[in-house]
């Protein structure tokens, strides 16, 4: 599977390396750049260490198109992914006009008057670029080709949804699938052989067990809607031939 973009995600967060939250973010953010033929390489997650945030911008923003993090852009003293990131780039921060002006409107609508710790969200690297945030005021930050996002899912989601029209990806990628009750290691030669019939699909194994039973789910996904078909039947009747049954999904 080719494609001419392609990204990664950085979640930043000791509350993630700790176990206390759940990353959620992760699966919408892959299938919203899916969706746009923006293949998702690579996602890290990183602590909230400066040093480490930076090698790690640092890194990916040579090595991807796009690079998207998520967490550590909020009011309180441990919100330092905006400021290593600038340092990453060698950004001066700025207390940005714009994004000032934002907040000064969705606190007043709140009642509430911009303190020190609020006007830290606004405090911003030069030249950057806002990203809208419709869902609590404060704006994500784009620098170069990084976006810098919430770790909230649902304000994480609102950013991202306007951000991927201004991406450049490719044809969508699409997926099929087929489950069945065969153990990968009865399979896996025939597998590997209509993998190498398809080199630029992708074709995936995930076991699991449904009702008490071993299964098997094999996807096969890439941007060509006729070549992920053709190997999807391939697999099917790969299925079939080896004494199960296939289930098309």
């Amino acid at each position: 599977m080719t494609s001419s973009s392609t990204a990664c995600l950085l979640i930043i967060g000791n509350e993630i390396l700790s176990g206390r939250t759940q990353d959620i973010n992760l699966n919408y953010i892959a299938k919203k750049l899916g969706a746009v033929g923006i293949p998702l390489r690579e996602a890290r997650v990183i602590p909230d260490v400066p040093d480490e945030i930076i090698k790690a911008v640092n890194e990916c923003r040579a090595k991807y198109t796009y690079v998207f993090t998520t967490g550590g852009i909020g009011p309180t003293h441990d919100d330092i992914t905006i400021e290593c990131i600038a340092k990453a780039f060698g950004a001066e921060l700025e207390i940005n006009a714009q994004a000032h002006a934002i907040l000064k409107d969705y606190y007043a609508k709140q009642g509430t008057e911009i303190n020190a710790a609020r006007l830290r969200m606004a405090t911003l690297p030069v030249g950057c670029r806002l990203i809208d945030n419709p869902v609590s005021g404060a704006p994500g930050v784009a620098l170069g080709n990084v976006y810098i996002m919430a770790g909230v899912p649902r304000i994480m989601q609102s950013m991202i949804d306007s951000v991927v029209p201004e991406l450049h990806g490719g044809p969508p990628v699409v997926m099929q699938s087929v489950t069945c009750q065969i153990r990968e290691g009865d399979l896996a030669a025939d597998l590997e052989a209509i993998q190498k019939k398809y080199p630029e699909i992708d074709i995936g194994s995930y076991p699991g067990v449904r009702d008490g039973q071993w299964i098997t789910q094999l996807i096969c996904k890439g941007t060509d809607p006729a070549q992920v078909g053709a190997a999807n039947q391939d697999v099917a009747e790969m299925v079939a031939r080896l004494g199960g049954v296939p289930e098309l999904g």
